[in-house]
């Protein structure tokens, strides 16, 4: 059966590859974004009678809940909600104010929370959905310069296991996508922040800005990819719960488990140490 893809963030990258992909595999697709103009441009050679717009600001609670009514009336149903929409803080941690931090929550996590909040009403009446919610490699290893981002990141890797258990039973699945660069707007300056303050201290590592906006427009992750690989994904029985995307992903995320793995194992004992009696 044909699926129903509700999407965020379809105006651009990733969001804008899995549209396509899952055009080009005959489903139906609810593209939506803040700005409707940007996510007609970019899918204006895939438009048909299969492709809805609809305006969303996923950090607006209420308009998350009016997008997936909408999505609802014009195809009957969701069977595959993405939450893709997110930009990044990036930048030394002291240098971020905390509403820089929050208002990258807002979007990143937060966004995140709304749109499943919205959503899951609908799938439990079906009694079947995938939700499928892209992390990033920093949702699992912390870099420099990405603390906001990669906290945001966390977040959102933590609850989508958790509401995956509560949800399973009705027939709802989840699948967190931890891509690793890929050629997006994330870095560009439309969708990047800076912080607004300057230590001194942190000077001589160099200008960050500087540092991050040479990899724009040079990752070598392609999202036309990623939108097939994660369509298969979709129409799997038994979908992964966490999904790598990217050899650069892996290179970097399969050492740090690893790295966990071994730091577990080597201070198993003093852990069951801590075993009180009753």
């Amino acid at each position: 059966m044909n699926k129903v893809w509700f999407i965020t963030g379809a105006g651009s990258g990733i969001g804008t590859g899995i549209a396509k992909a899952a055009l080009q595999a005959g489903d139906r697709v609810v593209a939506t974004g803040r700005n409707l103009d940007k996510v007609r441009n970019a899918l204006r050679d895939v438009a048909s009678e299969n492709l809805a717009f609809v305006q969303l600001d996923v950090a607006d609670e209420v308009q998350a809940k009016t997008a997936v009514e909408e999505a609802v009336k014009r195809f009957g149903r969701i069977d595959v909600l993405v939450n893709n929409a997110g930009y990044s803080l990036l930048g030394n941690f002291e240098e971020m104010t905390t509403a820089e931090i929050e208002r990258q929550f807002a979007t990143n996590f937060y966004g995140v929370v709304y749109v499943m909040r919205a959503v899951l009403p609908v799938m439990r009446q079906q009694r079947s959905g995938h939700i499928i919610n892209i992390s990033s490699v920093a949702g699992v290893v912390g870099f420099k310069h990405c603390a906001a981002y990669a906290a945001s990141k966390f977040a959102v890797e933590g609850i989508s296991l958790s509401v995956a258990v509560e949800v399973e039973g009705f027939g709802i699945k989840m699948t967190v996508v931890e891509p690793g660069f890929f050629r997006t707007d994330l870095l560009n300056d439309q969708n990047v922040r800076w912080p607004s303050n300057a230590i001194e201290d942190y000077a001589a590592e160099g200008n960050v800005q500087e540092t991050w906006s040479v990899y724009n427009g040079t990752q070598q992750g392609d999202p036309a990819k990623l939108g097939d690989a994660l369509v298969k994904i979709a129409r799997m029985d038994n979908p992964p719960k966490l999904f790598v995307a990217g050899s650069d992903a892996l290179a970097a995320i399969a050492p740090a488990v690893e790295e966990r793995l071994q730091a577990t194992r080597a201070h198993e004992e003093l852990s069951k140490s801590t075993d009180g009696s009753f």
